[in-house]
C-alpha cells in the first residue's frame, strides 16, 4: 500500500479493513487502519 508492506481484511469478498505497515529494520514501527466504507469501495472493485 503505497510502497509499504499492507493487507486486506475481507468477509465474504467484502474489504472491512485495510493495513499499512511501517518497517524498520525486522520490525512494525506504526499500523494504519483504513475502516471508513467509503475509502473501501475502490478495494472491493477489483
Amino acid at each position: 500500500m503505497n510502497g509499504q508492506p499492507g493487507l486486506v481484511a475481507e468477509q465474504d469478498g467484502v474489504p472491512l479493513a485495510v493495513y499499512a505497515f511501517e518497517v524498520a529494520g525486522d520490525q512494525i514501527t506504526r499500523i494504519w487502519a483504513i475502516i471508513n466504507p467509503k475509502k473501501l469501495r475502490a478495494w472491493g472493485a477489483s
